[in-house]
């Protein structure tokens, strides 16, 4: 099954439901939120981090036959923003991920259709993103003027 079809999505959430009932009624971590296979926990005790982590993956081991990535793991200050569903979350505002970012622009630049343009805008009115839209939308209107059709 391809990675990223919308089946697939939907067997993760179906195959992880044993994670998150795991989670929340054994561990009982208040602050946990899963889309698909990434999930993000909130504390503010390095040390309870520590140990939810080693209990995690103990879990997904013996019950699932899973392995977390050891790269994909990260524990960061809440001022620092948290990397989640290509976007890095803030306490009171979330941004694009700049790895995206760079794609978009470098994508406009190539030259898109403007249903294209109209996908990336949508992508951008999730975040605080209002100077990026800007950019993308002048950088689309120049290129088209410059090369029209």
């Amino acid at each position: 099954m391809p990675i990223g079809n919308l089946t697939s999505q939907l067997f993760a959430n179906i195959y992880l439901n044993n994670l998150d009932q795991y989670i929340k009624h054994q561990l009982r971590i208040p602050f946990y939120i899963r889309y698909t296979d990434d999930f993000v926990i909130i504390h503010n005790n390095l040390e309870k981090l520590k140990i939810w982590l080693g209990q995690i993956q103990g879990f997904l081991n013996t019950e699932l036959k899973l392995n977390l990535h050891p790269a994909k793991i990260t524990v960061r200050k809440y001022h620092q923003g948290t990397d989640f569903l290509g976007y890095v979350q803030f306490p009171y505002h979330r941004i694009l991920r700049k790895k995206t970012e760079k794609r978009i622009v470098n994508k406009i630049y190539k030259g898109v259709s403007e249903q294209s343009l109209n996908s990336y805008l949508g992508v951008l009115s999730h975040a605080n993103s209002y100077k990026l839209s800007q950019k993308i939308k002048n950088i689309f209107w120049f290129n088209k003027k410059e090369n029209p059709l």
